[in-house]
Order: C-alpha cells, then structure tokens, then sequence
C-alpha cells in the first residue's frame, strides 16, 4: 500500500512519518501531483498559519489537486483547517471540501489550547474500537465550527468540530501522531478504509 504525506513546506512530517512507522506503513514524502494521484491513501499535515500554508499549496499548484483526489484523504491538523472553507486566520479561503468556517478562540479562554482533551460523538469506521469520550492531543488557536460534516466534537470555550469528514475527506483537529494509543488505533482505522 502506498501512502503519500504531502510535502508542502508545512508540517510536522517527522513525528508523523514516525507513527506510521510503529505500525509497519513506509510513507512517500511528495508533492508530485502524478505521485500523489496514484497514492492508496494521503495525508495532508499542517502545522503553522493558514494564509501562508495556502499560499505554498497554490505555489505547487496542489490546491486544485486535493479536492478532486478519490482515494481516502487525512487532514491533520491545520490540514483539517484548510479543507474547510474558510478561516479567519489571515482571511484565508481554503479547499472548500468541508462546508464549514474557521474561527479564532475567544480571549475567555487561553490560546491555544494545548494539551489533551476529550473527543465526543464519535461517527464513521475512522474511530473504530475507539470509545467517547477518548482524549487525543491538540495544539490550536483557530477551530472549525460544528457543521454537519463533524464526525468528533470536542469542548473548549464553546463546542467545536474536532474531526470532520465528506465522501473520502477526513480531517482531525488533533494529532493522532501524538496522541498514543488512540492516535495509533485511528492511524490504523484510516488505514483499512
């Protein structure tokens, strides 16, 4: 099976690389359209601010790309973020695979939220032998707003879209890379759909 991390500049690619690894997955680092067409399953990582992420998406010409991709698609993170409409972080219009906006914490609560937090209302096989509420880990100042594509619902101020999903798009808000034995069982999950 081939598994393609696309390689744009943005992301924490080693620790990811690193969880596929522990599972027996070699992954193809790329952000060679003809390679990551022919990919089984793609991730798209993200760690950073999202106008900038974008723009070296457009640079290779890979914003185009992604939406029209059939195998299985992970967005991870900041990933997650740019598959949706819309972020308010640096004003940024994203791949608009997922019908929902990206908002900014308000200052009640402290930015980012960093650390473990439960995942809630868990759907679809993604979360497979997973039980709510299961804690996953997350470094986020922005987040996507609950919609009819969330597929995991996590508390932080308000209650917000921690995973989404749309066809063969997923997107994660937290780091399964980081997030131990749960991040692992979705990492395999993703793997087998």
């Amino acid at each position: 099976m081939k598994v393609v991390l696309i390689d744009y500049g943005v992301g924490n690619i080693k620790s990811i690389q690193f969880a596929f690894e522990r599972l027996g997955v070699s992954i193809v680092l790329s952000k060679d359209p003809e390679i990551i067409q022919q990919a089984d399953k793609v991730i798209l990582p993200g760690v950073g601010e999202a106008s900038s992420a974008m723009r070296k998406l457009k640079e290779t010409g890979l914003d185009a790309l992604i939406p029209t991709l059939k195998q299985p698609v992970l967005g991870i993170c900041l990933g997650m973020q740019l598959m949706c409409n819309h972020s308010d972080e640096g004003n940024t219009t994203g791949l608009k695979i997922f019908n929902t906006e990206v908002k900014r914490f308000s200052s009640d609560v402290k930015v980012p939220q960093m650390g473990w937090n439960t995942i809630n209302n868990l759907k679809t096989d993604l979360f497979f032998k997973l039980k709510a509420p299961e804690y996953m880990y997350l470094v986020h100042s922005y987040y996507a707003q609950n919609c009819a594509q969330a597929i995991a619902l996590t508390e932080y101020d308000i209650l917000y879209a921690s995973a989404l999903q749309k066809d063969n798009f997923y997107g994660v808000q937290f780091h399964p890379e980081k997030s131990s034995r749960a991040g692992e069982q979705l990492l395999k999950n993703f793997m087998k759909l």
